[in-house]
């Protein structure tokens, strides 16, 4: 029976094989369907490129012709396709499908369905931690909380490699339940939530006692810099002497919005520059006049990318000192690159970014000047904006007050 099974394996080997390398001469499209097709004329090159991936053709059509059910052949290049980019062995290097590509782009809107948390993954130990609750979100309603990590979602047990499976799960139709599992502690808690049309507040803004404006920045997508800065012309009208930048747990996002950002406060050269691995070398450089308010930047531990090209830019020049404690770490560029009329595509660590003064940020992230741990206890607390009882913002506030230029006496003759 093996034999007899064998043999005919052998045949429809060698027949396939006659269809998958035969015309050689009529050009590339031969090569896959045979003689008697119509043909094109390509470069050596070209073919000799393509030519590569004969072997995952030949297998593609010994599954489409003898494979027991009929195969998903569009499903298998899609898999395909973000194998290709897997085996980079860089996370944040990934393939967007339609569907994704899509919520992407919510995401810089800044409205979508879903349960309201931002997560970071570490590359060290491959966990994925929650970083933000929206407030009033699903997530929020359901017990969810700063510092969970996150283990499972539905059927994906999730990791640094997973988290996007988990994310294309828990996005999806409002009103429609989700199950949720994390780890708090040593203890694991399983949530059930339903998903709800989420709006991002990207911006936050608060007047502080004595002069102290205070700046939440969330992420830097949609029109965040045209937010920061109304908000910022806001504290300024209502009376502020200086300004803290909040940047904790800030996983980054756009470059263009950081540099945008950055040119509020500097007036000209560097805020960062990039490399590729050709060493050839992109300058973010500063044009706009700037803004003189003494400047505080709040860091932590989830503070990354963007967050860090901006607050490691600033602190670099001299514009501005960091409250809080060691950044991320992420000193890496993608460039997102959409595919098929802009229905898909996908993003690709393509530079590495240095602070001015040459410093490396990838996986050595920026000490600030006044370290603040945050208390074991208060870890995970929600604080209501511009809430002093959080102690690293106390810092900052003070450091921000001190940076008030003492305000001339008035010359007064009686």
């Amino acid at each position: 029976m093996k034999k007899k099974t064998l043999v005919i394996f052998t045949a429809l080997a060698l027949l396939l094989s006659a269809v998958a390398v035969s015309g050689h001469a009529s050009g590339y499209l031969d090569f896959f369907t045979g003689k008697n097709k119509k043909t094109v004329t390509i470069t050596q090159e070209e073919y000799d490129r393509l030519s590569r991936y004969k072997k995952m053709d030949t297998i593609l059509q010994y599954v489409e012709q003898l494979y027991l059910e009929e195969p998903d052949v569009d499903k298998m290049i899609e898999n395909a396709t973000r194998g290709l980019l897997y085996a980079l062995e860089d996370p944040y290097t990934f393939y967007y499908n339609e569907a994704e590509w899509n919520e992407m782009k919510e995401d810089d809107a800044g409205e979508y369905g879903g349960i309201g948390i931002q997560m970071l993954g570490n590359g060290t130990d491959y966990s994925v931690t929650i970083t933000q609750v929206f407030r009033d979100s699903p997530a929020e309603k359901a017990g969810l909380r700063k510092g969970d990590r996150l283990v499972r979602v539905e059927d994906i047990e999730v990791d640094f490699y997973s988290m996007q499976n988990a994310v294309n799960i828990m996005r999806g139709v409002a009103g429609e339940e989700v199950e949720v599992e994390v780890k708090r502690g040593e203890d694991y808690l399983i949530f059930h939530i339903t998903r709800d049309i989420i709006h991002v507040n990207r911006v936050e803004y608060t007047m502080l006692e004595d002069q102290v404006g205070y700046i939440a920045l969330h992420a830097f997508e949609g029109e965040s810099e045209k937010e920061f800065s109304d908000a910022l012309n806001a504290l300024k009208a209502q009376g502020a002497k200086s300004l803290i930048v909040d940047l904790r747990d800030n996983g980054g996002g756009w470059v263009k919005s950081a540099s945008d950002i950055g040119d509020l406060f500097l007036d000209d050269g560097l805020l960062i520059y990039s490399e590729d691995r050709y060493g050839n070398r992109e300058e973010s450089r500063m044009t706009k006049g700037s803004d003189d308010i003494p400047l505080v930047m709040l860091v932590n531990g989830s503070s990354a990318s963007s967050s860090e090209i901006l607050s490691g830019g600033l602190h670099d020049r001299g514009r501005a000192t960091l409250v809080g404690t060691k950044t991320y770490g992420k000193g890496i560029m993608q460039a997102v690159i959409p595919l098929s009329d802009d229905k898909d595509g996908f993003q690709m660590t393509y530079e590495q970014y240095f602070l001015p003064s040459g410093e490396k940020v990838h996986k050595v992230g920026i000490t600030p000047d006044i370290i603040v741990e945050m208390p074991e206890e208060m870890e995970n607390r929600f604080f209501e904006l511009g809430d002093m009882e959080d102690p690293q913002l106390k810092a900052a506030w003070e450091a921000a007050k001190g940076l008030i230029p003492a305000q001339p006496e008035s010359d007064i003759s009686l």
